[in-house]
């Protein structure tokens, strides 16, 4: 039989902190800083970290493979290796696929396809309701209990506004320590909304999609969490009324998680003056206010998370007008840069902040085992080095993922991921896909 592989990260800087060198044996990280193990391993595979800032592996909590159904835009292959470039080593799969993720088999065949790409783990999310239609219950109980073990439950890219069915859900997801992400739009308020509802939507005569579109269905949720007892998570939040909201449900105890995307904390709806439906997404970009809002959310953790709600979609549904466009946006291989740029860069995150919100706090919610792990000896080597000097152009023609629908092409951002690490299997090296 042959020795574990060794790989020796010489002068990585954990969690941002004083350089030292990690040695990662088979699937695990077996020997730290001036530990004698480090010291005598000479056989290793050595990996000039100097400088650079080592992570445990990210964790999405809202990502969209496509696949079944719209291999057009996006397959768990190509999807797998987009994260693995964007240093995730898990991602949740969003159920809107064609047929919908809402029985035991399509999850299941998600989950394995997300074994066989070898790239970063997929964990499915189980639809709320069947089909997406917000009518009856899907099968959660029989979700969880598949090979893919969902524990997240979610209808996003529609909302489940039916308060009595959002409350069976809550109900029944509670037996086994599950959790429902709402996409907060409730429908009648939005119905014909092309972006935020404010003055440029007015100066443009688009159709306006409000803040109190999100916020009412985020009260009535959190409302609802706390009667049953249960645990809500509110995607991609994106106003600052929603902060307060989850804020003040937070203050009570209540059992809420958030997340909020990079490019929420980036964009704001000034862009789209410019009618580029790059810049159309759900929800749409938000004010300056709100912007600044969310980035201090993210940083005292009232806003738990980072999530990329990566959405690709072919050339030819965003390359028309804005009205006939669709909504959404990839992330996954910009998303670190992102938040380096907007709150690492401007002081509100140091590095280990990042890992919190990028990893750990994403596998608590996910209730995902082996990533969100500390960076210490015995632990799963799944792993993320970042070169946080690195200046560069976003250029979209060199992306993993099968679309190139992003608002950041041109546009330069800080830091790359060096090399990703899936139980110690290298899965990018040197920037580049192994």
């Amino acid at each position: 039989m042959s020795e574990p592989k060794k790989t020796l990260l010489r002068g990585a800087r954990i969690l941002g902190g004083e350089p030292g060198d990690v040695l990662i044996t088979g699937e695990t990280i077996t020997a730290i800083g001036a530990d004698p193990a480090v010291s005598g391993a000479e056989d290793a595979t050595v990996i000039d970290a100097d400088g650079q800032i080592l992570l445990p592996g990210l964790v999405d909590l809202h990502t969209h493979l496509r696949e079944p159904g719209r291999e057009d835009s996006e397959t768990v292959l190509t999807g797998t290796r987009a994260a693995a470039v964007g240093g995730f080593t898990a991602v949740h799969a969003m159920a809107n696929t064609f047929p919908v993720a809402d029985t035991a088999g399509v999850v299941e065949q998600v989950f394995r396809l997300g074994r066989e790409s070898g790239y970063c783990d997929v964990q499915p999310v189980g639809a709320v309701t069947v089909g997406l239609e917000g009518k009856k219950l899907a099968e959660l109980g029989a979700m969880h209990d598949s090979a893919a073990g969902v524990r997240v439950f979610s209808d996003d890219g529609k909302c489940v506004d039916d308060a009595v069915i959002m409350r069976r859900a809550l109900e029944y997801v509670k037996a086994f320590d599950g959790v429902i992400a709402q996409h907060a739009q409730e429908p009648r308020l939005t119905e014909g909304a092309q972006m935020n509802e404010g003055v440029v939507s007015a100066e443009l005569g688009l159709g306006g999609w409000p803040a109190v579109a999100e916020e009412s269905i985020i009260s009535r949720d959190v409302l609802l969490a706390a009667h049953v007892g249960s645990r809500v998570h509110i995607c991609h939040l994106s106003t600052a009324g929603s902060v307060e909201i989850v804020r003040w449900a937070k203050s009570k105890g209540w059992n809420v998680t958030a997340e909020v995307t990079p490019h929420h904390l980036l964009l704001t709806d000034e862009l789209v003056r410019s009618y580029d439906p790059v810049y159309k997404v759900n929800p749409p970009l938000r004010t300056e206010a709100d912007v600044m809002a969310l980035r201090e959310a993210l940083a005292d953790g009232t806003i738990d998370c980072v999530a990329t709600d990566h959405a690709p979609h072919p050339h030819e549904d965003k390359d028309c007008e804005w009205g006939a466009a669709a909504m959404g946006m990839v992330g996954l291989e910009t998303a670190l840069s992102v938040v380096q740029h907007t709150m690492v860069d401007t002081g509100l995150l140091d590095w280990a902040q990042v890992a919190e919100r990028m990893s750990f706090r994403p596998a608590a919610i996910g209730r995902l085992e082996g990533h969100g792990r500390p960076v210490s000896v015995g632990e799963p080597a799944n792993l993320t080095l970042v070169d946080p000097a690195y200046r560069g152009l976003v250029d979209p023609a060199g992306f993993a993922s099968r679309s190139r629908n992003t608002p950041y092409e041109g546009r330069e951002l800080p830091g790359r991921v060096t090399h990703t690490f899936l139980r110690g299997r290298a899965t990018v090296v040197d920037g580049k896909l192994a």
